[in-house]
C-alpha cells in the first residue's frame, strides 16, 4: 500500500529510550491530565480524548499504575496543574513546513520560547494555518519490526481488520494509518498481537521538500532536537527529507 511518511526522519521523537523516558513520561502525563479535565472524565471509556492518550502512555510503555495515578490526580479536587494546548505553525530552512504542538501553564513563557527557536535556526514563527495546510490529520501507529521478523501480508491483513485506511513498511517497523478518531481502537487491537512503538493522531506530510544544502540540514536538525528537547512540546511535524 502507498506510504504518507518517512520513518527515518522521525525515528528519533518515536523511539522511548532510557535516557528520555522520564521526559516523555511528564509529556504523557500532561496530556492525561488535559485529556480528563477537557474531555469529559477519568473513564477511557466514555472520553475519546483520554483514551487517545493513554494509548500513547502505553505505547511509550508507562506502567499502568502511573496512568491510574495521573488519571486520579486529574480528577482531584486539590490539583493545581493547569495546561492549555497550544499549536505554533511556521517554516524552516529551505522552507520546511512545521507545526509544534505544545502543552504549557504559561503562554507567554511558551510562545516566546517557540519564536526564539524558529528565528535561532534561519525560520520563522508564522501565522495559524500557514504550515497546516501542507499536512493532513491522520492516526499513525508505529510497529516495531525490528527485534521480530513479521510478515508483511500479515500486518496488512490485521491492520485492515482492526480498522486501518493504509500500512507502509518503512524498515525497522511498520507505519498503520487510521482516521484520527479511530487510533486508539485499532491500537488496541493490535496492541494484542504486535509491539507498538508509538500510536496517536499525527499530522502527516502530504509532500517532502529535500534539504539539500549542508547548513540548511544542519540547522534543521537542530531545530528539531530544541523543539523536542523543551518541555512544553509534546509533537513535532515537519516536512523536510535529507539526502539518502
Amino acid at each position: 500500500m502507498s506510504g504518507h511518511s518517512k520513518w527515518h526522519n522521525i525515528q528519533r521523537t518515536k523511539g522511548v529510550r532510557d535516557a528520555e523516558r522520564g521526559r516523555i513520561f511528564t509529556k504523557t502525563a500532561r496530556e492525561i491530565i488535559v485529556a480528563v479535565k477537557e474531555g469529559g472524565g477519568g473513564d477511557p471509556a466514555s472520553n475519546s480524548r483520554l483514551a487517545a492518550a493513554v494509548t500513547k502512555a502505553k505505547a511509550a510503555n508507562m506502567p499502568n499504575d502511573n496512568i491510574k495515578r495521573t488519571i486520579e490526580k486529574a480528577l482531584g479536587s486539590g490539583n493545581a496543574d493547569n495546561y492549555e494546548s497550544i499549536v505554533y505553525e511556521g517554516f524552516g530552512p529551505g522552507g520546511v513546513a512545521v507545526i509544534v504542538e505544545t502543552m504549557t501553564d504559561n503562554r507567554n513563557r511558551t510562545a516566546s520560547e517557540m519564536r526564539h527557536y524558529f528565528d535561532k535556526y534561519g525560520g520563522n514563527l508564522g501565522a495559524s494555518g500557514c504550515a497546516r495546510r501542507f499536512f493532513d490529520r491522520k492516526g499513525v501507529i508505529i510497529i516495531d519490526n525490528e527485534e521480530e521478523e513479521i510478515e508483511e501480508d500479515d500486518v496488512i491483513t490485521d491492520a485492515l481488520d482492526a480498522g486501518a485506511q493504509d500500512v507502509e513498511a518503512d524498515g525497522p517497523v511498520f507505519q498503520v494509518f487510521t482516521a484520527p478518531e479511530s487510533v486508539s481502537a485499532a491500537a488496541e487491537v493490535l496492541s494484542k498481537k504486535y509491539k507498538l512503538l508509538s500510536a496517536q493522531a499525527e499530522q502527516v506530510p502530504q509532500s517532502r521538500i529535500l534539504l539539500t544544502a549542508e547548513e540548511d540540514i544542519k540547522n534543521m536538525r537542530k531545530m528539531i532536537e530544541m523543539f523536542e528537547d523543551s518541555d512544553d512540546v509534546q509533537n513535532v511535524y515537519h516536512n523536510s527529507e535529507e539526502p539518502e
